[in-house]
């Protein structure tokens, strides 16, 4: 990867910019295996251009994922901010999963292990720590069932990653149903 110490030339900045867009959308569109070669076809630029400025598709997501995850954030406060313990929960669920069926490569982040990542990793734990409050605020009401966990959310992810990469119309259906049955009765 080109280092940060010295400045790029300006039509290397160009491109670098170039690669980070097509990326961002092919991502988006779909997901985080779209092969690299489509990237630079996309960005108009050559392969050994691409390798260049991102050496490993790890690179383009640490590039490109930390902003998007900083959506997670913003889901989580307005979350914690809702003092109905029940609408908080079902409402950060819905949330979540509303931005992984925007986007198939957040889809992907969020369905997979990536150590190599750190910005994405701590952007997921800032998530769990957000949903471990409003899990812990719904159990305090008894409005949640009382074996529900945060192992559960994490299951969930990857399984609503799978249901919105198969059936992206039919997330919210699987998440209604899924929410009706972790209502206390």
């Amino acid at each position: 990867m080109v280092t940060a110490s010295r400045p790029l030339r300006a039509d290397a900045a160009r491109n670098r910019e170039k690669l980070l867009a097509a990326a961002a959308e092919l991502f988006a569109e779909r997901g985080l295996d779209v092969p690299l070669e489509h990237i630079a076809r996309r960005a108009e630029v050559s392969i050994g251009t691409l390798y260049a400025h991102f050496p490993t598709r790890e690179d383009f997501v640490a590039a490109i994922f930390p902003e998007r995850l900083a959506a997670l954030d913003v889901i989580g406060e307005k979350a914690l901010a809702d003092p109905d313990p029940w609408h908080a929960f079902a409402g950060y669920l819905e949330d979540i999963f509303a931005l992984q069926a925007q986007d198939r490569g957040l889809n992907d982040i969020l369905a997979r292990d990536l150590p190599d990542a750190p910005e994405v990793v701590s952007a997921c734990h800032r998530g769990a720590g957000h949903a471990e409050v409003l899990i812990a605020r719904a159990l305090e009401s008894g409005v949640l069932r009382g074996d529900y966990t945060l192992a559960d959310v994490a299951t969930l992810t990857r399984a609503m990653a799978q249901v919105i990469r198969d059936s992206p119309d039919e997330w919210r259906r699987f998440l209604s149903i899924y929410v009706a049955g972790l209502r206390a009765p």
